[in-house]
């Protein structure tokens, strides 16, 4: 008879102090290190969602940070910590600045947190949107560049989309769909003059 010794699951603490020195983002899902590696198209999207919000930051002199590097601690609602890494991070720079000797996870909600969906899309409609809600982050984007989620989501046929969860005063997120040449209503960047189609062409 053979025994196998149960895999340790790691806290995030535990995932924070990881040497990790292959190429990538990592995640903990579950207890468990899972390496992130983006298509160039995934990529170009996050790293254009990225620049038009940095523009708005210096252009208004608003108070945020964007980074495609934050790592935020969430929630399932079973309780288990998981380690997220957003394709783009909006964090309020006074919380940022706070402890600038810290990493870069952070444990208090983002302002906008944006997931370039890819081919396993349940994770961000799903989990992360689950997560992201019980965490209190007020506003999250699912592009869903590829069109690969459920007709559910996406309508038939489906359609490259963007949605944009707000959080409503009892702390669910509201849900409002852009496609073509839709302009994208974001909460945290009021003036932004962006369209879906400029943003899942980039």
């Amino acid at each position: 008879m053979t025994t196998t010794t149960p895999k340790q699951l790691l806290t995030f603490e535990q995932f924070l102090e990881q040497d990790l020195d292959e190429e990538g983002r990592y995640e903990l899902v579950n207890g468990e290190i899972v390496r992130i590696l983006p298509t160039r198209q995934h990529d170009n999207i996050a790293e254009y969602i990225s620049d038009s919000f940095k523009d708005e930051v210096k252009r208004l002199k608003l108070n945020y940070r964007v980074s495609g590097r934050i790592m935020v601690r969430t929630l399932t609602s079973d309780g288990k910590e998981q380690g997220r890494h957003p394709d783009v991070s909006v964090v309020d720079k006074t919380l940022w600045d706070s402890n600038l000797a810290a990493y870069s996870a952070l444990l208090e909600p983002l302002q906008l947190a944006v997931e370039v969906v890819s081919t396993n899309w349940e994770d961000d409609y799903i989990d992360k949107l689950d997560e992201y809600q019980r965490l209190g982050i007020p506003e999250y984007w699912i592009v869903d560049y590829l069109a690969v989620a459920s007709r559910s989501y996406l309508g038939n046929p489906k359609v490259p989309t963007i949605f944009v969860y707000l959080l409503d005063k009892n702390g669910v997120y509201q849900c409002k769909p852009y496609r073509g040449s839709d302009r994208i209503v974001s909460q945290t960047f009021s003036e932004l003059a962006l369209t879906a189609e400029q943003v899942l062409k980039s």
